[in-house]
């Protein structure tokens, strides 16, 4: 297997970088996991922009742009034989001295990894289960997509490598946070509902589609501080991440859901195929097939 490190296509077996870098020293480093489909980087504007936000407030002097990056993930699946594909674009800050650095960092390391994955399938369900483990604040004033995992990896432990749970936090002050790898939502009369950023999770794209998605279906999406009790109410309940895509729920700390046979799980999930070959952008939800198509090169 190929990846991509600072410029130049290498065997993953030769790829270096300084035992230096403040990613592997301080945690300096940002990433974004997202899915190709038929060679098209689903939603990558919006993985692109929530990355290049982060890293402002890394204080790490690079930015990404479609163009650039597109190009490099295609000489990336050329190289791997790949036209479906995990990606994980990853950033750490680069060398820099032993001690907290305040300036700066203008020299990152940039890697690309890939791995092949099918085509999308269909719909499979998981159950839930509600961790012991808290959800740990974020580390500034909102939650990045960084290095910083010690929280999530505690989580996984918890619950083992079933491939069909996925377990739940909760904040501090006892609120339903997100998943381990995953944001969460449930539906209940003309309402989706999912738990709000200032409870500490991530702002996942997939999440972000998702709610552009349920308003363009007439459904009222309510953000906010939910208790397990108002959440077990849900006719329907799912999960969300960019590589799972939209994961419904059969199960809830014992309570029974629908899982896949919901019909709002099926729905978003019909949507999502649609979109998942063609889409740069949730903001372009609206954009007719066809002007999406003459637009991928812009």
């Amino acid at each position: 297997m190929f990846i991509y490190l600072n410029d130049k296509i290498v065997k993953k077996e030769d790829a270096m970088i300084s035992p230096f870098d403040h990613g592997f020293l301080y945690g300096m480093g940002l990433f974004e996991t997202f899915r190709i489909y038929d060679g098209h980087p689903f939603l990558l504007d919006d993985h692109l922009e929530r990355l290049n936000h982060g890293l402002e407030v890394l204080n790490i002097r690079h930015q990404f742009h479609r163009e650039e990056t597109n190009r490099i993930l295609q000489i990336l699946l050329e190289k791997n034989k790949l036209s479906n594909a995990y990606i994980r674009l990853n950033i750490s800050a680069g060398t820099g001295d032993i001690g907290l650095q305040t300036a700066s960092y203008k020299e990152p390391n940039i890697i690309i990894f890939s791995k092949p994955l099918p085509p999308a399938g269909e719909l499979t369900e998981k159950k839930a289960i509600l961790l012991k483990q808290k959800r740990n604040t974020p580390e500034g004033d909102e939650r990045l997509k960084s290095h910083h995992f010690l929280n999530n990896m505690l989580a996984k432990r918890e619950i083992g490598d079933s491939p069909e749970l996925e377990g739940i936090f909760l904040s501090e002050n006892g609120f339903l946070a997100e998943g381990i790898v995953s944001n969460l939502f449930w539906k209940k009369g003309n309402f989706l509902y999912t738990p709000a950023l200032s409870t500490g999770i991530l702002n996942g794209i997939t999440r972000q589609f998702v709610m552009e998605l349920a308003k363009k279906h007439s459904l009222s999406v309510q953000e906010g501080h939910y208790t397990l009790e108002q959440a077990i109410e849900a006719e329907e309940m799912f999960v969300t991440n960019s590589i799972q895509e939209i994961v419904p729920l059969s199960s809830f700390d014992r309570h029974v859901l629908p899982g896949k046979t919901g019909v709002w799980v099926q729905r978003f999930h019909q949507d999502y195929s649609l979109f998942c070959k063609s889409l740069w952008s949730r903001r372009n939800l609206g954009v007719k097939k066809h002007e999406r198509k003459n637009n991928q090169g812009n």
